[in-house]
């Protein structure tokens, strides 16, 4: 969510994307969950597709330890949020460090990603309530 600038795997993951990221933006809670979550529905009918893959849950567990670190609390299924102003900056410049990246081994969107990040996130369409 920090980098999303409206790109993807196909259109109807970007456009439900966008709706998502409107509606975080207008103040709505982040509920985490294990596996594939709302992000993912547009991919999801078909089993193949990355969001079912071990590789991911991997890199979603690296992921929550970072932030947990990060926050002072732990990310866990059932864990509710609000990604407020504040959190989002903070996020977004542990990002930019590299301290909350572990979750990016791997992953085929890293250099878009690197470059938003190096840009101050100009563009990003999640912006805190």
């Amino acid at each position: 969510m920090l980098t999303f600038v409206g790109e993807g795997y196909s259109p109807a993951f970007i456009a439900n994307y966008r709706r998502i990221a409107e509606r975080l933006t207008q103040g709505e809670e982040i509920e985490m969950i294990e596996g594939p979550d709302d992000l993912c529905r547009p991919l999801c009918h078909d089993p193949q597709t990355h969001c079912f893959r071990e590789s991911v849950r991997g890199r979603d567990a690296a992921a929550a330890k970072a932030v947990s670190a990060l926050i002072g609390r732990p990310v866990d299924a059932g864990m509710r949020f609000l990604p407020d102003a504040a959190m989002i900056a903070r996020l977004r410049q542990a990002f930019a460090k590299g301290s909350i990246r572990a979750a990016c081994r791997d992953c085929e969107w890293t250099s878009l990603c690197d470059a938003i990040a190096a840009k101050g996130y100009d563009g990003a369409l999640v912006h805190g309530a």
